[in-house]
């Protein structure tokens, strides 16, 4: 939404941009202050039928983000996943239905988590969803549901399923962002049993960039994964957020796995790439050291949010 704003995606160029944000714990108004003068803000909750229906009368194009995503809170609270994830999905699906399925395209943005775990290779778009978590369950749902509005009604829908993203303004409740504000503030970083799950980490920049191609030029009623192309262990991510923090590995308690932890992702995004184009574009290297220096010169962003 800043890229497309402040005209990094020329195909977008001069878009009325509108943000419909129920603004949660996870959610401030700060992160869209740089941009705020360039786009409309409107506070609400995507299963809200007639704010949605008002707002979708006017849209030619909804890229479907929101989403509860936190897969701790998802084992201890799963219901707020299913009415969030797919019951305001099925909202937002049936407002584009009411303006108009032939005037309106819906990106519907969902994750890798839904494949479930792979032992090795890539999944690609045709991996059967095998989801472990209540999160990435109530996204296998989201996503299924899309499929069948553009099924049975018509509907302009594109999925695309992302690796795990990482960069600024990103809320301290995930791996890092948590390990690099715990390590600026002298505390210990918590690693998941052995430390051996393997993720593929995504610049936040790569994974916005080809929303946006997809957005603009993916076939209807397809979906897309768009990677990094960096798998790392979780330890070995440790290594390099430590290393760039200054400290050691005293820094690091060992705790109890976490139920249904899934052992490893990866997808294949050979598809965006052969049909849109879409190259991962920041290494991972350069994008973890931009990444911390924005948290280190952005406390007053993120200490409020850890400490309520």
């Amino acid at each position: 939404m800043r890229s497309v704003v402040t005209g990094r995606y020329p195909e977008l160029a001069g878009a009325r941009v509108t943000v419909l944000d129920k603004l949660t714990y996870a959610g401030s108004r700060a992160n869209l202050d740089p941009v705020r003068p360039h786009l409309e803000l409107v506070v609400g909750d995507i299963l809200d039928r007639s704010l949605v229906d008002a707002l979708l009368a006017a849209t030619d194009l909804v890229v479907h983000f929101a989403a509860e995503s936190h897969v701790d809170r998802s084992i201890v609270a799963a219901g707020d996943f299913v009415r969030t994830n797919v019951l305001g999905t099925q909202t937002l699906l049936d407002a584009a239905l009411r303006a108009g399925p032939s005037g309106i395209r819906f990106v519907h943005v969902s994750t890798d988590e839904v494949y479930g775990s792979i032992e090795h290779g890539a999944w690609d778009e045709l991996q059967p969803l095998e989801p472990n978590s209540p999160y990435s369950a109530s996204k296998a749902g989201s996503d299924l549901i899309a499929r069948a509005y553009a099924q049975t009604y018509g509907l302009d829908v594109v999925v695309t399923r992302s690796s795990n993203n990482y960069g600024a303004y990103q809320f301290p409740e995930k791996l890092i962002p948590l390990f690099v504000t715990n390590l600026m503030d002298g505390h210990r970083v918590p690693l998941y049993g052995d430390g051996l799950q393997v993720r593929d980490w995504l610049h936040v920049d790569d994974h916005c960039r080809g929303v946006a191609l997809v957005a603009t030029g993916g076939r209807a009623g397809e979906v897309y994964n768009i990677g990094g192309g960096t798998g790392l262990t979780n330890r070995e991510l440790t290594q390099l957020l430590l290393d760039a923090c200054g400290v050691g590995w005293e820094r690091v308690r060992t705790v109890e796995d976490r139920r249904g932890h899934d052992r490893r992702y990866c997808v294949d995004f050979g598809k965006i790439r052969a049909e849109l184009g879409y190259e991962p574009l920041t290494s991972l290297e350069v994008g973890l050291g931009e990444t911390v220096r924005w948290y280190a010169a952005h406390r007053a962003w993120w200490e409020p949010l850890k400490s309520r």
